[in-house]
C-alpha cells in the first residue's frame, strides 16, 4: 500500500507541476505572439486573450494544488506557537481536517456546475469550444489540493508533537518530507 501512495504522490505532483509550467509558458508565449501580431502587423488572434486567461487559470489552480505539497502556502502560527505542543499538534491537524472538507466541497461542486454548464450548452465565446471542458481545471485542479491537503493530516499525525510548531508548521513538515 505504501508503493501505491508512492507512485501516486510522484504522478499528482508530476502532472501539477506540469500542468502550471506549461500552462504559464505557453499563456505567456500566446500572448506575446499575439501583441506582436497586433502591433507589428496589424491582426491577431481573436481567440488569444480567452486561451491565455484559460491557460493562466489552469497554471494558477496546479500551482496551487502543488504548493500544499511543498507547504508554501501561507501559514499564520503566531496564536498556535503559544499553544502547549500537543494543543498545537492537534489544531494543525484540525486546520488541514477543514481545508480538506473544504476542497472536497469544491470538488463536488465544481463537478455540479460543470454537469449544470454541459446541460445548458455554455459555449465559450472566442474559442467556440463548450464552456465545460476549460472549467474541467475546478474538480481535477482541487481534488489533486484535497489530496495534498489530506495528506499533510497524516504527516502532522505522524510528527512528534514538540516539533510540529518551531518557527512555522511548513518548515517542520517541509524538512521531515525533504529527509525521507
Amino acid at each position: 500500500m505504501q508503493r501505491f501512495f508512492e507512485i501516486l504522490d510522484v504522478g499528482i505532483a508530476s502532472v501539477n507541476k506540469t500542468i502550471a509550467v506549461l500552462g504559464i509558458a505557453a499563456g505567456t508565449l500566446l500572448a506575446f505572439v499575439n501583441v506582436v501580431m497586433r502591433y507589428v502587423f496589424n491582426s491577431g488572434f481573436a481567440w488569444a486573450g480567452e486561451m491565455v486567461n484559460y491557460l493562466f487559470i489552469w497554471s494558477a489552480f496546479f500551482a496551487a494544488a502543488y504548493g500544499f505539497k511543498r507547504g508554501i502556502h501561507i501559514s499564520v502560527t503566531i496564536l498556535i506557537e503559544k499553544f502547549p505542543p500537543q494543543v498545537a499538534k492537534a489544531y494543525v491537524i484540525f486546520s488541514h481536517i477543514l481545508t480538506t472538507t473544504f476542497l472536497l466541497f469544491i470538488v463536488v461542486y465544481g463537478v455540479q456546475y460543470l454537469m449544470v454548464m454541459h446541460e445548458l450548452d455554455f459555449m465559450s465565446v472566442d474559442l467556440g469550444v463548450p464552456q465545460w471542458i476549460p472549467m474541467v481545471v475546478l474538480p481535477v485542479a482541487f481534488l489533486g489540493a484535497s489530496y495534498r491537503a489530506g495528506e499533510k493530516i497524516f504527516e502532522v499525525a505522524k510528527t512528534p508533537a514538540d516539533k510540529v510548531i518551531i518557527n512555522a508548521e511548513a518548515e517542520t513538515i517541509h524538512d521531515s518530507v525533504d529527509k525521507k
